[in-house]
């Protein structure tokens, strides 16, 4: 079964009623969940998230500092409490027990890093919802952000090759800008766009990764 999704815009989590883009979304498991747009409130639960993976060096470990920085990068899945998904099944706890309160079981980022191109970073969900399409449903929100803002490539760094290649990613050697933007991206101190550019400063830590790059 595939995870299905509806886009609806709502002006919850947001000040002074501005909308909120919200994704719904029914995943294998038929639990009800929703993407929207982090915020600081979800930072602890980011980091708990992560923590598992960068753990296992899968993902890069930042201090709490660094997400609270990035967190208007981030859109975060959220379990419902009492959602009740397409198969009747009450959304969150172990044998149908509707959740007592909202949790994080997924969030990815967009990092921008030039006026063509971002990249996906910090993509993880939850071990318990492994399988449910939750992490394919996070990735086409964040390619949809990208597409948005009009850019035109979407780079990734991951071990998880298939799954990147499965969403239309492809392998890149080298490093895909010319030399005077690369010369200008130089002067970030951002460790993501290092990698990006292949440095030799970073390679210790992105040994087994690949490098993988989308055009929109």
């Amino acid at each position: 079964m595939t995870m299905s999704s509806t886009a609806v815009t709502t002006d919850e989590h947001r000040p002074a009623g501005l909308p909120t883009h919200r994704v719904e979304l029914y995943g294998a498991d038929g639990v009800l969940r929703v993407l929207r747009p982090a915020r600081p409130a979800d930072v602890r639960a980011i980091a708990e998230l992560v923590r598992p993976y960068a753990e296992r060096r899968v993902l890069i470990a930042k201090d709490l500092i660094s997400y609270f920085e990035d967190i208007q990068e981030f859109i975060v899945a959220e379990e419902v409490p009492g959602g009740v998904g397409h198969d009747g099944r009450d959304g969150g706890g172990d044998g149908g027990e509707p959740l007592a309160a909202p949790r994080i079981v997924g969030c990815g980022a967009l990092h921008i890093m030039w006026d063509d191109i971002a990249e996906v970073r910090t993509l993880a969900v939850h071990p318990e919802v492994l399988g449910t399409g939750l992490g394919s449903a996070i990735l086409r929100e964040l390619i949809t952000q990208a597409r948005e803002m009009g850019l035109k490539r979407v780079f990734c760094l991951t071990f998880e090759e298939p799954f990147f290649g499965a969403h239309g990613f492809e392998p890149i050697d080298g490093t895909p800008v010319g030399a005077d933007v690369f010369s200008e991206m130089l002067r970030s101190h951002d460790d993501g766009l290092a990698e990006f550019l292949d440095l030799a400063r970073v390679k210790p830590n992105t040994l087994g990764n690949a490098r993988m790059l989308l055009h929109l």
